[in-house]
């Protein structure tokens, strides 16, 4: 039980430590969880991805909560997690599992637990399954729930049609699935709406393709050239699981997260209104474009937890975080790479984002963005974080430090308008390190500045 531990996004391991009785373990301690909010023989949704292992693992959990007294709706295959964190809200569960290590390699998998609004769960609900793990504890098989297979892709796919009432004819998309669930899900979404689409990866391969399913420049090559070739509009990819997204355009490649955010964002305020939710080492653009429209932005730490807790109390019209993660008012507050494929299709069907980007970078000039990353145990991160905040120099590449952030690690604030993050990974033994400043020159000044300063405290 010292090997399950609940990150950023659940528990993630390699599949020598993430085993069928560790799922059992936790699925006994989500019961737990459940009959001590109240919510004892309810029903519970349980996704999982296109992994090997991912349906067996879905069967283990789904098997311990039916003998704990709960009914479970499985899909008929694996889905995007969004699509379970809908059917949540969608279908008034008490909440859901999803089988899923996301991003990482195959011989990763993980599990993540949802409650009854669908949301990201946030620290006390975590901590409180973590303090419930125990080994399966069945109620007498007279009260034991049932399992069903149920469709999760169409009500979802209703919903956020309804939603964007998107107009995609003679708009040309090229969409990669990476072999993950986003395959026959975003993609006929996107017809649905009226696009024409050419799918590349999507076939379901557990392996991936011999490539983590990461929608990272260096994996979308292939996209990047089957946008340029066919003369396609867009070009979409979405990761394992399908709640992030990466988008490709015809002029740039592939989309910087934080550009593709302030875009759609300003696109949402032609007809909406509403603030902005960021994490800190998401982009400044996104509080000028907020700016020009009257609107606020509100900065919370990394973790779509955060920005989803946010969206709610300030009643915003889109959040986000740089790693491609997104959601937007009307929606669930969780990160939706499949709603956001369609969205984006809808904003470059109205106004291409090559040309909305080249007008705020007319009005609000050049701005770049990084980061790197510099290896630290787990067990010293907190301990890093301490003495770098005692010890944070009063200049940083030459620049004089106005302003320091200790909402998530340190976030210090420079007088040219830069700024330097470094924060702790909720999911790996290392250092986070974030710049953003107007030329790629200063960017790669920072972030050497940024390594300098961890790595003796490492």
């Amino acid at each position: 039980m010292d090997q399950i531990s609940f990150g950023t996004s659940g528990w993630r391991a390699t599949l020598d430590t993430f085993t069928d009785r560790r799922v059992r373990i936790v699925a006994q301690a989500t019961a737990d969880h459940l009959d001590a909010v109240g919510k004892s023989g309810q029903t519970v949704a349980i996704g999982y991805d296109a992994r090997e292992t991912s349906r067996g693992f879905a069967n283990e959990a789904a098997r311990v909560l039916v003998a704990n007294g709960y009914d479970v709706l499985l899909p008929e295959r694996d889905i995007p997690t969004p699509l379970v964190a809908y059917a949540i809200v969608d279908r008034d569960l008490a909440g859901g599992l999803v089988i899923s290590a996301s991003h990482n390699p195959p011989s990763y998998n993980g599990i993540k637990f949802f409650p009854d609004d669908g949301a990201p769960a946030m620290p006390d609900v975590t901590e409180d399954i973590e303090s419930r793990l125990a080994e399966p504890d069945p109620s007498p098989e007279s009260e034991w729930g049932t399992i069903s297979e149920v469709d999760f892709q169409k009500p979802h796919a209703t919903h956020v049609l309804d939603l964007i009432e998107p107009e995609l004819e003679g708009l040309e998309v090229v969409y990669d699935a990476m072999h993950g669930s986003g395959r026959g899900v975003t993609d006929r979404l996107l017809e649905r709406a009226g696009a024409t689409v050419t799918a590349r990866r999507c076939e379901r391969d557990p392996e991936f393709g011999g490539s983590p399913p990461e929608p990272s420049p260096e994996n979308l090559e292939g996209l990047i050239d089957a946008v340029q070739e066919t003369g396609a509009d867009l070009g979409i990819a979405n990761d394992g699981d399908a709640d992030r997204l990466a988008i490709i355009s015809p002029a740039r490649g592939y989309l910087d997260e934080n550009l593709f955010f302030a875009a759609t964002y300003d696109h949402l305020l032609d007809e909406q209104s509403g603030p902005a939710v960021r994490t800190v080492s998401t982009t400044f653009l996104i509080d000028r474009v907020a700016n020009d429209h009257g609107e606020s932005v509100i900065e919370t730490p990394v973790g779509f937890k955060w920005v989803a807790r946010a969206m709610d109390e300030h009643d915003a019209l889109m959040g986000g975080e740089e790693s491609g993660g997104f959601s937007i008012c009307g929606h669930i507050r969780e990160k939706d790479g499949v709603l956001m494929a369609l969205l984006a299709a809808a904003v470059e069907s109205e106004r291409a984002y090559d040309d909305r980007l080249d007008e705020l970078r007319s009005e609000h000039g050049a701005i770049q963005q990084d980061k790197l990353s510099v290896d630290c145990p787990d067990s010293e991160k907190e301990r890093v974080i301490e003495e770098l905040e005692a010890s944070l120099p009063d200049s940083i590449a030459d620049r004089a430090v106005e302003e320091v952030n200790p909402a998530d690690g340190i976030k210090a604030l420079l007088e040219d308008g830069s700024w330097l993050v470094v924060r702790p990974s909720g999911t790996e033994p290392k250092m986070r390190v974030y710049a953003e400043a107007g030329s790629e020159t200063r960017v790669e000044a920072l972030l050497e500045a940024g390594r300098n300063i961890v790595k003796p405290l490492v």
